[in-house]
């Protein structure tokens, strides 16, 4: 997804005084924008977040590294989530 289509999305999404935090180089595993309660956030595949990664290292350590230093990272209350599809 292109980051104008992101951009696209957020401006569709969010009101005047909403911000998000974007998880950075996961441009094409994007998703959406979601809401729950007061919260607005963005929405990645987490497979293909992975996937990203593992052009610079094997899957095993893309995932190891992913867990704990994207999906594990705290950034505040519109910090990203991670959308777990079910893979046939």
């Amino acid at each position: 997804m292109s980051t104008t289509k992101i951009q696209n999305a957020i401006d569709s999404c969010l009101g005047e005084d909403q911000e998000i935090t974007l998880a950075t180089g996961y441009e094409d595993a994007f998703v959406g924008i979601a809401t729950q309660f007061n919260k607005v956030f963005a929405v990645y595949d987490r497979a293909k977040c992975i996937d990203i990664l593992a052009k610079d290292m094997s899957y095993d350590e893309a995932e190891e590294y992913f867990q704990f230093n994207v999906e594990g990272a705290y950034v505040g209350e519109s910090t990203p989530a991670f959308i777990c599809f079910e893979r046939n």
